[in-house]
This record gives structure tokens, C-alpha cells and sequence, in this order.
């Protein structure tokens, strides 16, 4: 594993404390990180708590602050502008309305109908579990998650050899779906490499496969 952290960058600021590592949501993520099994139930309550919240998601979750770890990502750690970006997790459009015209292709996920139902109309949007993917194998050149649950399999699957996993936490450490870039990185199937860093209040990854 290689991961090259890059200085902050100069509009970075500290998130205000909000999660810690007690938070069932954090402890849900590191669990199906590392090989806990998705079931029915954990579905279910995750539909429901983001169900939810949607209605008021976009004004408190689409902001320059919690976008610039995208833009970021892209500017200083290479995440590729052409290709296909498959979305994971898109709740209500925060990575739709940054990639809107700086991607070629971009695709929203997410397992909340509600959720996608509040995101603008600007990419293809699909209701999906994203622990069994509708998806076939090798269709995306970048999969892009912000503030999601990683299954590492199904990323792995629907990634193109070649390709690129960008990871966001806008909140950083202080993100309730949180996992640490190098824990992403020891998590995927393989070996890896890439770059992070903190842009606004959160922090990004850029990898791609060195197998």
C-alpha cells in the first residue's frame, strides 16, 4: 500500500466536532468494510433514517464547503476527468451538481428513493443497494463515494482495471459514514496506491489498483 498525503489545502478548515467513533453509523461502516455481512435489516434501517432526512438534505448538505473535496480531488490528486463516474450513495446531488459539466459521463446511485428523489435531474438516477450492484463487472473508470458505506467487493467488481475509487468524508473524522483513506485502501481487494488530502471541511482519496 502506498498513499501519498498531500498538505491541506489553503481554504481547509477543521470541521466542528459532530460524530465520533462511537456512532452507529461509523461503526456500521467499518463493519462492512471489513467483512461483516449487509443483511435485510441493516437495509431497512438505513432506508429509513435517510428517507428521512431527505426533504432538508440538499440545504444542509450541497455547499462549496462540503463540494471542495471533490473539485480537490480532481485538481491535485488526478482523479480523471474522462470516463464513466458511477456514484454510490449519491443522496439528494451533491456529487451530481459538482461533476455537472467537468465529467464526461456520471451516474447516481443510491438506496434511498427518497433521496434520489429530491436530486436535480441532471445524470441518470438508479435506486440501488449498493452490497449487489445492478451493475456488470468493469463499467466504471472512477466510483465515486461521499459519505457512504464501502462495500469493497462491488467496488471492486464494477471498477475497470485501470480505473479510480475517489473517497469523500466532508466532515472528515468528524463525518458519521467515516472511514480513514488508508483503512479504504487495507479494506479493497488488492493493492492500491494513491493520494489524500483536506479541501473545505472534509477530507478525499484518490486510488487506483498498482496489481
Amino acid at each position: 500500500m502506498s498513499l501519498v498525503e498531500l498538505p491541506p489545502h489553503p481554504d481547509y478548515r477543521e470541521p466542528e466536532p459532530f460524530a465520533g467513533p462511537d456512532h452507529p453509523m461509523r461503526l456500521l461502516t467499518r463493519a462492512m468494510a471489513f467483512g461483516e455481512a449487509w443483511t435485510d435489516g441493516d437495509a431497512e434501517r438505513v432506508t429509513g433514517v435517510f428517507d428521512g432526512l431527505a426533504s432538508e438534505w440538499s440545504s444542509r448538505h450541497v455547499d462549496p464547503q462540503k463540494r471542495a473535496p471533490i473539485f480537490d480531488a480532481i485538481e491535485r490528486g488526478g482523479a480523471p476527468v474522462h470516463g464513466r463516474w458511477i456514484e454510490l450513495g449519491s443522496g439528494t446531488g451533491a456529487g451530481c451538481q459538482a461533476l455537472d459539466g467537468v465529467v464526461d459521463e456520471h451516474f447516481s446511485l443510491d438506496l434511498s428513493f427518497q433521496m434520489l428523489s429530491h436530486a436535480p435531474d441532471r445524470s441518470p438516477r438508479v435506486q440501488a443497494d449498493s452490497s449487489q450492484l445492478p451493475l456488470a463487472d468493469d463499467t466504471a473508470d472512477v466510483v465515486l463515494m461521499i459519505n457512504m458505506i464501502l462495500f469493497p467487493a462491488e467496488v471492486d467488481r464494477i471498477l475497470r482495471p485501470n480505473g479510480h475509487v475517489v473517497w469523500v468524508n466532508t466532515l472528515g473524522d468528524q463525518t458519521p459514514i467515516h472511514l480513514p483513506p488508508a483503512d479504504v485502501v487495507a479494506a479493497l481487494p488488492g493493492d492500491w496506491s494513491g493520494t489524500t488530502s483536506h479541501a473545505g471541511t472534509g477530507l478525499w482519496a484518490v486510488i487506483h489498483r498498482t496489481d
